[in-house]
């Protein structure tokens, strides 16, 4: 009869828990806050990977730092470089990305507990107007998200500055990538260098003169596809959340 009571109790438990979300937290209050934490954890995923990037390119570079090169200009023949010296202007340009992703990740918070309109009058209502409550139970909601803060005002969601900001960083990420790309692209037109044949290449790519570059083909697409996200968030930035 205990356990059964204990049970019941749980359940009602979670009915007046599920009641007082409804009618506190709208539909941004859980989107909105999830949509933030996916931005951290994405930059979490995206940054250890980049900063492998770096350090392996580093290494090539210091490797061949002394092994020359003919450096072009306009695409034509210029001076002598090395190899390494062309192999550090991508590294700089990606520890500039390193910097602006680990900026933009650390810059973000959270929407925190917050109404309808970004206020917290329905909070408020729930806890009988004690407003320590409310902020506490802003704080632990935060703190327990993995945040630091809590934007200390939103409207119905976070500005959408936010989506900018990001994209912004990944579109130079995007514009590393396709100025990369690109660059193997053209030495390897000139037999500078080649990508790996592999055994199940397809189409021209399967001839054995050739060397497509495959991989330097798709970074570039997916480097323009970047750098052209910022103005979907800039053209929907407007809100009708007054």
């Amino acid at each position: 009869m205990r356990s059964i009571y204990k049970k019941k109790k749980h359940q009602k438990t979670k009915l007046i828990c599920l009641s007082i979300s409804i009618q506190t937290a709208t539909s941004c209050y859980c989107t909105d806050n999830a949509d933030l934490i996916f931005l951290r954890e994405g930059f979490d995923i995206l940054l250890p990977k980049l900063a492998t990037a770096i350090q392996r390119l580093s290494q090539f570079a210091v490797e061949y730092a002394d092994l020359p090169t003919l450096g072009y200009t306009h695409g034509q023949p210029a001076q002598l470089t090395t190899v390494g010296k062309r192999a550090s202007l991508w590294v700089q340009d990606l520890l500039w990305d390193l910097r602006n992703f680990t900026r933009a990740r650390n810059d973000l918070g959270f929407r925190g507990v917050k109404g309808t309109t970004g206020t917290q009058g329905s909070f408020l209502a729930i806890f009988e107007g004690d407003h320590d409550k409310v902020e506490e139970l802003d704080r632990l909601v935060t703190e327990m998200a993995g945040f630091k803060y809590a934007y200390p005002v939103t409207s119905q969601t976070y500005s959408r500055k936010i989506d900018i900001d990001v994209l912004q960083a990944l579109a130079g990420f995007g514009a590393t990538c396709e100025y990369i790309g690109t660059q193997i692209r053209l030495l390897a037109s000139k037999k500078e260098i080649e990508e790996p044949f592999e055994k199940d290449q397809i189409g021209s790519s399967a001839m054995a003169y050739k060397r497509n570059p495959m991989r330097s083909e798709r970074i570039c697409s997916l480097g323009r596809k970047l750098a052209d996200m910022p103005p979907d968030a800039v053209s929907g930035n407007p809100s009708l959340s007054l």
